[in-house]
């Protein structure tokens, strides 16, 4: 399934996105895609629906696309995670996951206009994957716990500013949580429509020009990894978010350096999650 949220900012209202591009309303089954929903079964509950053909169709011309995820707990993000990017940045090969948390108030919808923080002059881009937690995740101890515990992925942008992130301070929150800093979605899509997120190839270009083109499979440490780590040293809770890595091509990597300006366009596909563009702005 691919679980979508639609309508303007604090107006969202859950909606499935089918194969054969028909909207189906989701309010009978949930009133939002946030951490009841999943922790209650919810998924299930919509399939089911789903399967027996009781959501109706609804019209989503001229409506927001929010992030599929209402207000995440937690969005927990894993640094250098592609060897190409670790190396374009000069950072070594991490042994262990690199860990670091984002202000879950930087979600935003996949084409929310993106701020640009006053002061900023190294705003730089992300294509990540993302992983939606379903259940709650402690202590995991094998791939196959950690993938029950996924309630679907999502593409997310880590948008970064460098300065706040690398030069400020020695933690790297200051650059990743500024106000919009987390374009997610358009889809939150379920495992079984994704198969192995692995195989995932993900893009990213700016103003038109390509910039990030690499694979999941370059993960040094792979999804189930991930979300098995972490388990060890925090609680994951339903609707909480997981930013996996991303690969070499960000601007901080490019000889030029070409950080984002005002009026900028980037544009975002991962492999069956579907595409973001978003336009940014001076705050």
């Amino acid at each position: 399934m691919k679980l979508m949220r639609l309508g303007a900012v604090g107006e969202e209202r859950p909606v499935v996105r089918t194969d054969d591009g028909r909207t189906l309303d989701a309010a009978s089954v949930t009133a939002d895609f946030d951490s009841r929903f999943f922790a209650d079964g919810g998924v299930a509950r919509l399939r089911e629906a789903l399967e027996a053909g009781t959501l109706p169709e609804t019209d989503p011309s001229g409506l927001r696309i929010g992030a599929p995820v209402a207000r995440p707990g937690k969005v927990v993000c894993i640094g250098l995670n592609y060897r190409d990017h670790a190396a374009e940045t000069g950072a070594a090969i991490p042994a262990r996951p690199v860990v670091f948390m984002k202000d879950p108030g930087t979600v935003v919808g996949p084409e929310d206009e993106v701020l640009i923080p006053r002061g900023s002059v190294k705003t730089d881009w992300e294509v990540e994957l993302a992983v939606v937690i379903g259940s709650r995740a402690r202590y995991l101890q094998s791939a196959e716990e950690a993938y029950a515990a996924v309630a679907g992925y999502a593409i997310s942008n880590d948008v970064s500013e460098r300065e706040f992130q690398l030069e400020y301070s020695g933690q790297w929150d200051l650059g990743k949580s500024c106000e919009t800093f987390n374009p997610l979605g358009p889809w939150l899509v379920t495992p079984d429509e994704v198969g192995d997120p692995q195989a995932l190839g993900l893009r990213l270009s700016v103003n038109g020009r390509s910039r990030q083109d690499g694979s999941a499979k370059d993960m040094i440490f792979d999804v189930a990894h991930i979300i098995q780590y972490l388990s060890q040293y925090m609680v994951l809770e339903p609707g909480d978010v997981i930013n996996t890595g991303t690969p070499a091509g960000v601007a901080l990597g490019l000889p030029d350096n070409p950080y984002l300006r005002a009026g900028d366009t980037v544009e975002l596909s991962i492999d069956r999650l579907g595409r973001q563009r978003q336009t940014f702005a001076q705050a």
